[in-house]
């Protein structure tokens, strides 16, 4: 792959590549048990040479789901155990801009409450075309909701398989229900009916249907009224509702607007809509109620228009059931946000997470639980305000699918603590809190599933790509005493070292309302250096702000640690993680707070580290993240020797027309929104006071922009507004235009030319040789 192509033609020639710089590490064996990837000890700067670092860190494969596939007993009390896990795969054989996915069993064999031992994995098998798939409760059938192409024409179809063959296949693209089925995590579902003889999932509404009878009375008005024209002659080319506006649920959701529900008939091979769902709804994130009796679902108000809901837990949602006539009642709050319904086995209780509209769109959540048979809601979980040191910090992430105990007591869940993402369960009967790892091992355990008690959670470290473990949940009470089982051993990374760095603000950088909150940091870094050299930092700001970098697998920075630089990775107050008055703390505070505290975190790990080099400082960040980047080039300009902006926000004036989560912009600024609001020329002036684009006057490091031709959260157009501001005075400044990629420039030849780009920038404006 050769370096994007600039935009403009008035941008000079890239020069070329800096001399070879080498970064020399000393061999040091794993240190977390496992197998060492034995790699080159040294680094490069040739192009060619950092592109394949990355794509070597990229084919990792990430675990996706897991599913407990089957459960045979044998003698001498032992049983076996089958686990069907689906991964992702970047940078082999697949076309630009994609990925694969694929299919790997493991086997254990299993005492009363242990793993006695795991047989070696079968061959990977490719998933060609599948979108969903779902086990039924039996276990015996298996349902896959696959996308095919043929002739140029693609077609969904649902497919029903047993352990021996294909039992069914519905063209569902043919019957011509609904338009293409959802396969996205946040309305997407495929779930089994109780009697197996029907399958629920969510599908966006035919095409050429509109959301309700007044809509289509308001075109035919508006047809009738074309056609007269003002003064009675008659108008040609209407077109008719066609082409009327229909608003969709923002970025990473564009092609989704009216969901629908769908119930397939498996015995018939037909089709039905479910009836009944409120009309100023979208429903999705569907599962069958207790016994069969109907369906359950959050559904997300759409009136009087659809915001982005995408890494957005605070849009209004509540938990309905619908029956199978139609008739449908609300279960929880009408009032707050909703999300994540998960029944127990015993198919009495629904847990479900619950935040608050509007304010932070992710924040701190609170986890409640609704007993069916009294038709009674509780509070299992509270939002945690201010985390006890070495305590649960809070609920801030979807629960996983499958993440009750067996005997329907407990809840299993990851959360961020701090720096780190732990796993947790908590009782239903004494509300109980209590952290099931007790080590750092890895600094990141994120639950897969459990069923039948046997957790499968995804390990990982800042130089530990993802890996597989299994432990089985002991008794209530005896939680911490589960033993890990390894599927496969860990792959260490033993040219890369990490530590959390602690940091607290100084007493000028308190916030008066929130004080005494600190925050934290990771700092990646090669191992070793020749001659006492220093390593030059490249400072990572994540975005959100309420998002965090926890010490989980990271390709970016591990690749850009390979190259020879060390990265501080800085969770500043109002990240997830460290309890809902940080959130807080940073709300009216943006271009200010975060800023310093990221300031203040570089500056603390250069004065306690001193092997990093503080005259060859670069910064990097992505949408609020690139925020900070630029605020802090703008603030701090004889400082960064470079930047890297990925659709960053640049003004948040001009940005509040275009994005697709307009609240966030009030709400940021500690402003009340509604959806009636006008923007007056105080709160305008408000959001250009806190934005980078007041010190672009002040910028002298050289700046390089990617920008996603489709973001639909950061208007491209912001990015440019800063591309002109510096080529007017001059400032060096080049900018990647990613047409075909949104906000999170997520496409896998993208993220391989943003690497590229982004560190033959820093090689170059660091002056490394």
């Amino acid at each position: 792959m050769t370096m994007h192509a600039f935009m403009s033609a008035t941008t000079p020639t890239p020069a070329p590549p800096p001399p070879r710089f080498r970064a020399h590490t000393r061999w040091f064996g794993p240190t977390c048990g496992g197998s060492v990837r034995r790699e080159s000890m040294e680094s490069t700067t040739e192009p060619e040479s950092i592109l394949a670092m990355f794509q070597e860190y990229s084919e990792f494969p990430t675990p996706l789901s897991v599913a407990l596939s089957s459960d045979t007993p044998h003698s001498h009390g032992e049983r076996s155990i089958t686990l069907c896990t689906e991964w992702s795969q970047k940078g082999i054989g697949t076309r630009p801009g994609s990925s694969l996915r694929f299919q790997k069993q493991y086997n254990l064999v299993c005492g009363e409450r242990t793993v006695i031992r795991t047989l070696l994995p079968g061959p990977c098998n490719q998933l060609l075309g599948e979108l969903l798939t779902r086990e039924s409760p039996s276990g015996t059938l298996k349902a896959v909701v696959r996308e095919q192409t043929r002739e140029g024409v693609t077609h969904q179809f649902l497919e029903i398989w047993s352990k021996h063959r294909m039992m069914k296949n519905i063209d569902l693209t043919s019957l011509n229900k609904h338009g293409k089925v959802y396969d996205d995590a946040q309305f997407g579902c495929l779930a089994w009916s109780p009697c197996e003889g029907k399958v629920l999932y969510a599908a966006e509404m035919k095409q050429g249907k509109v959301g309700s009878s007044s809509v289509l009375e308001e075109t035919r008005a508006a047809r009738d009224d074309a056609k007269a024209g003002p003064s009675g002659e008659e108008v040609t080319g209407w077109k008719g509702h066609c082409n009327v506006y229909q608003d969709d649920w923002g970025e990473g959701l564009a092609s989704k607007s009216t969901p629908v529900l769908c119930v397939a008939d498996i015995s018939k091979g037909t089709v039905l809509l479910q009836q009944g769902i409120p009309p100023q709804v979208s429903p999705g994130q569907a599962l069958w109620a207790p016994g069969g009796d109907g369906v359950l679902f959050v559904g997300w108000w759409h009136e009087p228009f659809r915001l982005g809901l995408k890494f957005c837990s605070n849009r209004r949602s509540a938990l309905f059931h619908v029956d199978l006539e139609g008739n449908c009642e609300l279960l929880s709050s009408d009032s707050n946000a909703v999300s994540s319904p998960r029944l127990s086995p015993d198919g009495r209780y629904i847990v479900y997470l619950q935040g608050q509209v509007f304010g932070p769109h992710k924040q701190c959540l609170s986890l409640h639980v609704y007993d069916w048979m009294r038709k009674k809601v509780t509070l299992l979980v509270d939002v945690v305000n201010r985390p006890i040191e070495g305590e649960f910090a809070g609920l801030y992430e979807a629960l996983p699918e499958h993440c009750w105990s067996s005997d329907s007591q407990r809840v299993v869940f990851s959360s961020p603590r701090r720096n780190w993402k732990e796993l947790f369960v908590v009782d239903r009967f004494t509300r109980r809190v209590t952290r099931l790892v007790d080590n750092e091992e890895f600094g990141c355990w994120k639950l897969l599933a459990i069923e039948q008690d046997l957790m499968v959670v995804c390990c990982s470290g800042l130089n530990c790509p993802p890996c597989l473990r299994v432990g089985f949940l002991p008794p209530p009470g005896g939680e911490a005493g589960v033993i890990w089982t390894s599927l496969e051993e860990p792959h260490q990374i033993h040219m890369l070292d990490w530590r959390v760095l602690d940091v607290t603000p100084t007493v000028q950088e308190e916030n008066t309302e929130y004080s005494g909150l600190d925050f934290g940091a990771l700092l990646l870094k090669p191992r070793g250096t020749r001659g006492g050299s220093k390593i030059p930092l490249a400072v990572f700001a994540h975005g959100g702000p309420h998002s965090q970098f926890c010490a989980e697998w990271n390709v970016f920075s591990a690749a850009l640690a390979r190259v020879g630089f060390a990265v501080l990775m800085v969770n500043y107050r109002g990240s997830t993680g460290f309890g809902q008055d940080s959130i807080l703390s940073l709300i009216g505070n943006v271009g200010s707070q975060d800023v310093k505290d990221m300031q203040r975190a570089v500056m603390t790990a250069l004065q306690s580290d001193a092997t990093l080099d503080p005259k060859r400082v670069a910064v990097i960040g992505g949408s609020h993240g690139g925020f900070l980047a630029c605020h802090l080039i703008g603030q701090y300009p004889d400082f960064y020797r470079a930047c890297v902006a990925r659709n960053p926000v640049i003004n948040a004036a001009t940005l509040l027309g275009t994005s697709d989560i307009v609240d966030w912009r009030y709400s940021v600024l500690g402003l009340q929104y509604s959806y009636d609001r006008l923007p007056s020329p105080d709160d305008l002036t408000l959001m250009l006071q806190s934005s980078p684009i007041v010190h672009a006057s002040q910028i002298r490091s050289p700046v390089l922009l990617m920008l996603g031709g489709k973001d639909k959260r950061v208007c491209p157009h912001q990015g440019l507004e800063l591309y002109r501001a510096l080529k007017s005075r001059g400032s060096p400044v080049r900018l990647l235009w990613y047409s075909e990629d949104g906000h999170t420039l997520s496409r896998a030849d993208t993220q391989a030319d943003c690497f590229l780009n982004t560190a033959l920038w820093f090689l170059q404006h660091l002056d490394l040789h």
